[in-house]
């Protein structure tokens, strides 16, 4: 594969790019505790992107796997999961953070957060998200306790953990370095950090 410059997703903000289809873009856990949210939206017509709603029925899992295609609200393949050399831990059940969730969790001014980092995303590249769809939540380790309770842990990538997503439509993808500093979803720290991606041809 070709590869292009890695571009650095800055710790607390989030980045956006065009695929085309049968390119990947690989998202490097650069330091290896950062949470990535990832959403993928049809280039022709953003009102079609990548669901976690849709894709959970399709496969009976809530974690992707190497050869699983992540699958769009209209039940179409949008990117396939092709490479993961972390942990293979990642979430597909947690809402993008927003300033209201911040303020659920105490903070009296406004937060840095995910929502308002896939805006600015897109905003760079001229585009709009129609909403906010449900991210693919990457290297985030929420597990299901019995059946029914969740909790937020550290992840579990070492440094330099990657996943490698290939596109099966022309599509728009957007990152967000999660800003979560209260929670330890980044790490016991809870210090965000920058995180990386890269085009392949």
């Amino acid at each position: 594969m070709g590869e292009s410059e890695i571009i650095t997703i800055p710790a607390r903000s989030g980045k956006a790019a065009r695929l085309a289809r049968g390119q990947s873009v690989k998202v490097i856990n650069t330091h290896g505790e950062q949470v990535v949210d990832a959403w993928a939206f049809n280039a022709e017509d953003l009102s079609e992107f990548m669901s976690m709603e849709h894709w959970r029925p399709t496969v009976l899992r809530i974690i992707p796997e190497v050869g699983d295609a992540l699958v769009t609200n209209r039940r179409r393949p949008i990117l396939t999961l092709t490479e993961d050399t972390s942990a293979g831990v990642h979430d597909t059940l947690m809402a993008a953070c927003d300033d209201d969730r911040y303020r659920l969790l105490g903070c009296t001014e406004y937060h840095d957060n995910c929502t308002d980092n896939l805006y600015a995303g897109m905003k760079a590249l001229g585009l709009t998200p129609p909403e906010v769809p449900s991210p693919l939540n990457l290297f985030m380790n929420i597990p299901v306790i019995d059946g029914r309770r969740l909790e937020f842990r550290e992840p579990e990538t070492r440094p330099g953990g990657y996943v490698t997503l290939r596109a099966e439509i022309d599509c728009v993808v957007a990152f967000s370095a999660c800003p979560q500093d209260i929670l330890p979803i980044n790490g016991k720290a809870c210090t965000p950090t920058e995180a990386h991606f890269q085009i392949l041809d």
